[in-house]
């Protein structure tokens, strides 16, 4: 039964959507017209909510078929208000009138609307948009989205978590509780998060340079303490649970290099983002110096950013998240191109990715073949009574509900119960000990 009864008639009433007709003269009576309903887009705009205190943008897509909308995940935790208006000022007036069922068409046009692309918040927009078409043309079709895409390729999403603390022992403890829980994949990070180590008394502060909260990387320790959770977590544990670890891109390139060669006897499953952006360069010389398996791309916007690195191998697992590229119809294309380089998918999601973002995480890789593994976030039960049909976990699998499109909701009224928080700038502030800004 479709959520939408002003349609449920008319769909009844025709062939049936994507039926093959086996009467081959009405395959070729160009006139042939299944009375399928074509809806309109009538409004765009933005949603603001934070249920766990981390700016959330979902954009709703509302259409001229009465109960029939689609929603899509726009979250740019940093830059929120500036993707909330990109959405209500500009796409909201570009998109009225179109059909939705054009989902290609809208964002190839929208992409160019702005004549300037690629930059993280018309991206954001458009992912917003993107995600609510699908999920809009999914309810149409009377099925899930996995469905659109192929199918599915898997019983469910295979998922890791994230251990922490503050040292190795800590971290260790951590990723023997998640185990009992039954993942197979557990990320292991010691210091602040990001795995920065934070000095004591960073002589910047000293001479009151910067803000008093800012935090602090030695490239050094911080080294020392990775190698130290993977030695410690391999000798409490042993080989039956995979470990992952992210760089964050903070630190040098050859620094990068040392640490990945030194943690390869520990076999992690990847190491995530050792190179920032601006060293993509680097990886030629990183892959000729070890075999550790490289993930990559939390911080890409730009086609040209992965097309060329993942034709060349230079990483194994593109790690970009869905709503920097654009939504669903670019990562499909990121999908496949990776299918020929043997490139997998690890598509980010921590915190500052919605419940309806996870979703459409969970059904792009539920039809891919060259799926990795997905990052994983838990949702409270008040995150779910924001986000009713929220994908599920159990023993670390990622489910979705098979209700037709994404699956998911969003409460509006619940959503307002969580404001913004005031601007958070402190996780992206690291300095070295002498101030120097480092790039995360």
């Amino acid at each position: 039964m479709l959520p939408f009864a002003a349609m449920s008639s008319t769909i009844a009433n025709a062939t049936t959507m994507g039926r093959i007709h086996s009467d081959q003269s009405e395959m070729d009576n160009p006139n042939l017209n299944l009375n399928l309903p074509k809806a309109k887009i009538t409004k765009v705009r933005a949603i603001l909510t934070a249920p766990q205190n981390i700016d959330l943008v979902i954009v709703k897509v509302e259409t001229d078929q009465p109960g029939l909308y689609g929603i899509g995940c726009a979250s740019f935790t940093f830059r929120s208000r500036t993707v909330f208006s990109a959405v209500n000022d500009y796409l909201d007036d570009f998109c009225r009138g179109k059909e939705v069922s054009n989902i290609e068409d809208i964002w190839q046009t929208a992409y160019v609307s702005s004549y300037w692309r690629n930059g993280p918040v018309l991206n954001n927009a458009l992912s917003g948009l993107d995600m609510a078409l699908w999920d809009i043309k999914g309810k149409m079709a009377g099925m899930p989205v996995y469905q659109l895409l192929g199918g599915k390729c898997r019983f469910a999403v295979d998922t890791y978590t994230h251990a922490y603390g503050n040292v190795p022992e800590e971290t260790v403890e951590q990723v023997l509780k998640y185990k009992e829980m039954g993942f197979r994949h557990i990320r292991i990070q010691v210091g602040g998060y990001g795995s920065t180590h934070l000095a004591n008394n960073p002589a910047y502060k000293q001479h009151h340079f910067g803000t008093s909260e800012d935090n602090t990387i030695d490239a050094q320790a911080y080294k020392r303490g990775v190698i130290s959770v993977f030695d410690l977590t391999r000798k409490r544990i042993g080989d039956e649970i995979e470990l992952l670890h992210d760089v964050h891109e903070r630190i040098e390139p050859m620094d990068a290099i040392d640490l990945l060669k030194r943690v390869e006897e520990y076999r992690p499953f990847f190491i995530e983002d050792p190179l920032s952006p601006e060293n993509m360069n680097w990886f030629p010389l990183l892959r000729q110096q070890t075999s550790v398996p490289i993930a990559m791309g939390e911080l890409i916007n730009n086609p040209h950013e992965w097309v060329g690195p993942m034709s060349q191998r230079y990483f194994d697992f593109i790690r970009i998240k869905l709503s920097q590229v654009g939504g669903i119809t670019p990562a499909m294309k990121i999908a496949r191109l990776g299918e020929w380089f043997n490139v997998r998918t690890a598509w980010h999601g921590p915190r500052d990715t919605s419940p309806v973002g996870h979703a459409a995480n969970a059904h792009i890789n539920l039809a891919i073949w060259n799926f990795g593994i997905l990052e994983m976030s838990e949702f409270p039960d008040h995150v779910r009574e924001v986000f009713p049909g929220a994908p599920t976990h159990k023993d670390g699998f990622m489910y979705v509900n098979e209700a037709p499109g994404l699956g998911i909701d969003i409460d509006e009224e619940k959503a307002k119960k969580y404001p913004l928080p005031e601007n958070q700038y402190k996780w992206t502030q690291l300095r070295k000990n002498d101030g120097t800004p480092v790039r995360p």
